[in-house]
């Protein structure tokens, strides 16, 4: 059950770093980030795959959204300017707190 949850903790950064290849690809008009995107999504949905075979799929998945959506606006903030609002923090602190609670609680 723990390789379970580590492949979808790494499956949930892998969403991250496809959707960030996503935006850098220009629409597909640039090659790297292009290809970037395609293997990171092909290895998140893989390892998401496994995870559901493991944990409850409804637990899974919004684990793995979770993950992905938090660093992603996170990346967001961090290196393209979007706004980092006491608001907006405290909204990631709520997916955060909701993911948290999916694992502790059985």
């Amino acid at each position: 059950m723990a390789v379970a949850w580590g492949v979808l903790i790494v499956s949930g950064c892998l969403e991250t770093l496809w959707a960030t290849a996503l935006e850098a690809s220009r629409n597909f008009h640039r090659l790297g980030p292009s290809l970037l995107f395609l293997a990171a999504l092909a290895c998140s949905m893989a390892g998401l795959s496994y995870a559901v075979s493991h944990i409850p799929l409804g637990t899974a998945y919004a684990v793995w959204v979770g993950i992905g959506a938090v660093g992603t606006a996170v990346y967001g903030m961090a290196a393209l300017g979007e706004p980092a609002t006491v608001a907006r923090l405290l909204c990631l602190l709520l997916i955060v707190a909701g993911v948290v609670g999916l694992k502790l609680i059985p």
